[in-house]
Parts: structure tokens; C-alpha cells; sequence
């Protein structure tokens, strides 16, 4: 049973010792009750630069811009903080005027933010309509803002580059193509321009070949000629192939220009050490030595960008000729396999370099399939690595993971049972090699039985 006590404490005794409390002590008591009390209403001066930042990310998000990049494009660009609205509002106004997309737009603005000036903007849209320059394509023209918003270009300067490649036989296409792949050549001087194209020209290059050059390669305009084309072509020079043949090749593909010096050296000194069969040297030389080199060089960047070191993927293709005969997008195919299907690391291929040898369809998918249905049934007794999977002759594979298991047929695919056999001689030609056979004599019955029995 609980007992309940009830304290009482004489009122009379709490007043007494209340008014024994000092008059400035019951002060203090009430100012800082009135501290702890927090206000009811919070208020934002109208022109404070948290509204302005407020209105700044919405006016950008009815434009387009990803609300999840506002904050961070705002915090790293605290200038736009100080345009007003309006100017924004014109600024953008005036870059949809451009053609420019959705993703334009919001790429232009988090690559160089300060095209939002209006003054800026106001100047290249009448150095635009001034140059006829309404054709050209908006990536074109993204391309030129960032660069003269960058580097202070005026649009003179444009003006002015523009005209010199008019001179030098440029088509619209190919000067639209420059603006948009290779933006620096408005910073460019009138003489290095000149001097790039009558380099091409005493190359061998004709006018509308350098144009077809250009536009399939704009940054070749980039390239220096003292420093790296002209030892470039020294170099071919060196190497035997005549400035036909060079020229061909450049047309042909344009990009082998951006080969380093010496690179190409070392590609045609593989090809010339090459030791594989005579056929197939024979596919891989069937468009020329230069070519060849070309192909050599694509692969090996196809496996250094995979993981490889330039020596070991020369190791590869040395040892592994058939690679440069197969496409470069097959070999990507291979390599993606055996990453990201079979789960090997990109080393593999030097010790197997017959890997890239075999066809990926007919060779190696189906016996990984084979092998991969043995090891979920716990059919293998050992591991197979890329080894066992590529280096078997087609009878031995089929003999060792597929005949024992007829459920693998199917995987794998039966061996080609009717093969016509083609026989070496006409019908009937056989007989004439055939041993002419002569009776036996008694005689020579007892001399062979005299002579086995001599062996027991």
C-alpha cells in the first residue's frame, strides 16, 4: 500500500523571501526573459543579396538550367550576383536568338558564365548580323563566344580571319567546320594561316584537297609547321614512300597527321621484321607499306588506351599478325570481352597474344559458353585459363569439353561430319601406283616360316 505524503510549503514564506530580491536583479530577470523569446517575424531587407540570389536561380531554371547545379554554379560565380534581373533576362534572350538548344545554352553558361553580360552579347549580335554570320550553326557560334568572351576577341578579328580563309578556298562548310572543332583559329594570325596552307601546297595538296583535308581534320590548322609537320614529312621522306603516295594517304584519312615523329618509323620497322606466314603478310600489305604502318599504329593505341604499355603492344602484334588483318572494331570487340566477359585484365594478351588472332563468333564465344556450363555443373576437374580456351585446335577442344558431354553439342555446335574429301589424283589414277602383287612359291612359304621360327 502506498503511502502519499503531501508537502506543504507556507505562501506566506515564499512572498517574504520574493521581496527580499532587489529591485535591479528583478531588471535583469526581465531583460533577459525578453532575450530567450525569439522574434516572431524574421524579415529579408528587399534589396539583400540572398532575394537577388533567389531570383537569379529561378529566372535560370525557367531557361533551363538543372536546379541540383544552381547552388554550385551560383556560389563559383559570385559576379552575376550584381547584374540585374532584366540584363540576365535580355543576355539570355539574346542567346536563344542564336539557334542556340536547350543544351546549348546551359553548356555555354557553365563554360564561360560571363556571356551573360548584355554588353558583350549586344556587340556580337550586330558583329553576327553585320558578317552575314546567321548561317552559320549554333555550335559554330558557341564556339566563337567562348573563345572571345575567354580572350577579348573583337569581332574584327573574325571578320578578318574569316575573309583570309575565304582566300585561301575554303567552302562555307569547311570554315563552319573550323568554327566548331578548331574555335582558336580566330586568334590566329594572317601569316601562320598562310603559312600552314602554302606548306600543304608544296606537299603535293591541290586547293579543294587541302579544303577536304581541313574539314575532316579542322585541328591540322593547329599543328606547327617548323616544329612538327615538317619534320613530319621529313620523316615519310626517310622511310621511302614517294610525296604521291603521302598525299593519298593524307586524303584518305587525315588524322595520321597527328602522328609524333618517330611513331610511324617504328610501325613500318615491324612490318618489315615481320615472320608469319606469307598469306598473311600478304593481306597486310596489299594496300601499300604506308597503310600498313597506319593500321599498326590504330592498334597499337587501341590496346595502350585498354591498359597496355607501347612496348607490349608491340610484343602483341608481333607475335600476333593476324590482329592488324582483322577491323579495328573487332579487335575492340575482343579486348571488351575478355574485360568485361570473361574477366581477365588486358596483360593476358601478352602471354596469349592468339587471342586477338581467332574470330570472336565462331571461336570464342562458343567454347567460353562450353566452358562456363562445365564449371557450373562442376563438370571440370581444372581450371581453364585463356590458354585453354583459345590455343586448342578446333578436333582437340571438341574432343576434350564437348564430345563427353552431349549436352554441349548444342552449345557448341557439331563438328562439319559430311565434308566432301577432295582427293590429290583423278578417279581411278590409284590403281597405276598401286604394288604389282606376285603369287607365292613354296619355296617362299618355307623361307619365311624358316625365318619366324628363327625368332622364337
Amino acid at each position: 500500500m502506498a503511502i502519499r505524503v503531501q508537502t506543504r510549503f507556507p505562501f506566506h514564506l515564499i512572498i517574504s523571501n520574493f521581496q527580499k530580491i532587489p529591485p535591479y536583479s528583478l531588471h535583469k530577470l526581465s531583460s533577459f526573459s525578453r532575450t530567450l523569446n525569439p522574434p516572431s517575424k524574421f524579415e529579408v531587407p528587399e534589396n539583400s543579396q540572398f532575394r537577388q540570389r533567389v531570383s537569379l536561380a529561378n529566372l535560370l531554371q525557367r531557361y533551363g538550367v538543372p536546379s541540383s547545379n544552381l547552388n554550385g554554379f551560383l556560389r563559383e560565380n559570385q559576379f552575376l550576383l550584381n547584374f540585374s534581373l532584366s540584363d540576365v533576362e535580355k543576355s539570355l534572350g539574346i542567346l536563344l536568338s542564336f539557334k542556340l538548344s536547350q543544351k546549348s545554352l546551359v553548356s555555354i553558361l557553365f563554360s564561360c558564365p560571363r556571356v551573360l553580360e548584355l554588353g558583350f552579347l549586344k556587340k556580337w549580335e550586330m558583329g553576327f548580323s553585320t558578317l552575314g554570320f546567321s548561317a552559320a550553326s549554333p555550335m559554330a557560334i558557341q564556339r566563337v563566344l567562348e573563345q572571345s568572351q575567354r580572350f577579348r576577341i573583337e569581332p574584327a578579328d573574325l571578320y578578318k580571319n574569316l575573309e583570309v580563309m575565304k582566300d585561301l578556298g575554303f567552302s562555307d562548310e569547311t570554315v563552319t567546320r573550323v568554327l566548331e572543332e578548331f574555335p582558336r583559329v580566330i586568334m590566329m594570325s594572317v601569316r601562320d594561316l598562310n603559312l600552314r596552307i602554302e606548306f600543304f601546297k608544296g606537299s603535293g595538296l591541290k586547293g579543294y584537297e587541302i579544303d577536304r583535308v581541313c574539314y575532316s581534320f579542322p585541328g591540322i590548322l593547329g599543328f606547327s609547321v617548323e616544329n612538327r609537320l615538317r619534320h613530319l614529312f621529313e620523316e615519310f621522306e626517310d622511310l621511302g614512300f614517294s610525296k604521291n603516295e603521302v598525299r593519298k594517304a593524307v586524303i584518305e584519312n587525315p588524322r595520321l597527321l597527328s602522328l609524333e615523329v618517330g611513331e610511324l618509323s617504328k610501325c613500318v620497322e615491324l612490318l618489315r621484321t615481320l615472320k608469319c606466314r606469307l598469306p598473311i603478310k600478304e593481306k597486310i600489305l596489299h594496300r601499300g607499306l604506308f597503310r600498313a604502318g597506319i593500321e599498326v599504329k590504330l592498334r597499337v593505341d587501341c590496346l595502350c588506351r585498354h591498359g597496355l604499355i607501347r612496348r607490349e603492344a608491340f610484343i602483341v602484334l608481333r607475335r600476333e599478325p593476324r590482329s592488324i588483318i582483322y577491323e579495328l572494331e573487332d579487335v575492340e570487340k575482343k579486348i571488351e570481352f575478355l574485360l568485361h566477359r570473361i574477366g581477365l585484365n588486358i596483360g593476358c594478351l601478352v602471354e596469349v597474344p592468339e587471342y586477338l588472332g581467332v574470330n570472336l563468333e565462331k571461336q570464342i564465344i562458343p567454347r567460353y559458353n562450353v566452358i562456363e556450363y562445365l564449371r557450373s555443373k562442376g563438370g571440370l576437374g581444372f581450371e581453364v585459363g585463356l590458354k585453354g580456351l583459345v590455343r586448342p585446335s578446333t578436333l582437340r577442344f571438341y574432343n576434350l569439353f564437348v564430345k563427353p558431354y552431349p549436352e554441349c553439342e548444342k552449345i557448341f555446335g557439331r563438328l562439319p561430319r559430311d565434308v566432301e574429301v577432295r582427293t590429290r589424283h583423278p578417279v581411278g589414277l590409284w590403281k597405276l601406283f598401286k604394288p604389282q602383287q606376285f603369287p607365292k612359291s613354296k619355296e617362299d612359304m618355307r623361307n619365311i616360316k624358316l625365318f619366324m621360327e628363327s625368332l622364337v
